[in-house]
């Protein structure tokens, strides 16, 4: 099935995203964390691509395995900076091959090798390129693509961040997801500004559940995210306790998808870290929310 049926819907859904191990001795035990969440029945799951490519092998194994064990939808990841042509091209053939449906088109983090190379050296330089590829491809696609609520570090500002998701979506992206966002006005304000200049495809919020203090400051490097004092306050005052903290992030990200279903957001993707537990506790929180046909 093609995420944007089930975007379409008018039903609630709910997606979680989950991520290759980074060495082969790591794939059974990702294996089996990844069936146990496709178990809860998804919307969907998104299965990540490593830096560079170093977890390409894995990513559509598990997206496969998904798909054929659990009958789960999946988006498999691609990108493309650090990739040649004849690479990229290769991972579509065995994309379409293996029956997928749903790629996740993105440029992918610059590398320190490739950060000291020349641009003008480089196949891809933006995941335009690469939704365009996909695009003309045979494979019959529903392409994804990356969205900043908060502006894309490497764009001179938030207009001309928005111009470029425009041009995305003018390539041939069917959808669009958030970098992980903790402030739900910050979403509802980009909204706004992607409206006003014609953005109409689906845009999926992006909400990571915080079950550990030491995930903040990642989180921040990783995307910039803007932390409200509410949040701030949380971390203070549980953050030196593990139980405390996963079960405060876990209300805090439930608290945010259930704004922004009564706003008007039917469609919440979850970076859920490969962690079942939290998952799960997710789903259930909702569970009379999402009720028996959510969207899936």
């Amino acid at each position: 099935m093609k995420i944007i049926d089930i975007l379409n819907k008018k039903n609630m859904s709910l997606s979680f995203e989950v991520f290759p191990p980074k060495k082969e001795t790591g794939f059974e035990s990702v294996k089996k964390a990844t069936e146990e969440i496709a178990s809860y029945g998804p919307s969907f799951m998104s299965v990540t691509y490593g830096a560079g490519g170093g977890t390409s092998q894995y990513t559509l194994e598990i997206a496969k395995n998904i798909e054929k064990k659990y009958g789960v939808p999946t988006l498999a990841h691609l990108t493309c900076v650090s990739s040649s042509k004849e690479t990229v091209h290769e991972r579509i053939s065995d994309m379409k091959d293996a029956g997928i449906k749903n790629v996740m088109a993105l440029r992918g983090d610059l590398t320190p090798e490739l950060e000291q190379t020349d641009p003008a050296t480089w196949d891809y330089r933006h995941a335009i390129e690469l939704i365009r590829e996909l695009k003309e491809s045979d494979g019959d696609f529903c392409i994804g693509a990356a969205c900043y609520p908060e502006v894309h570090p490497d764009s001179a500002n938030q207009k001309d961040d928005i111009l470029h998701i425009k041009e995305k979506v003018d390539a041939g992206a069917d959808f669009l997801t958030t970098q992980m966002i903790f402030d739900n006005n910050l979403f509802f304000n980009f909204m706004y500004k992607l409206r006003e200049v014609g953005v109409t495809v689906p845009v999926l919020p992006g909400i990571m559940p915080i079950t550990n203090a030491n995930q903040v400051e990642r989180a921040i490097k990783l995307s910039g995210s803007f932390m409200p004092q509410r949040f701030k306050s949380l971390v203070d005052y549980f953050g030196s306790d593990p139980d405390a903290m996963k079960q405060a992030g876990i209300a805090y990200a439930t608290d945010q998808i259930i704004d922004l279903y009564a706003n008007g957001i039917t469609n919440v993707h979850v970076y859920s870290m490969n962690k079942p537990d939290v998952a799960k506790a997710i789903k259930d929180n909702l569970s009379s929310i999402l009720g028996k046909d959510f969207a899936r």
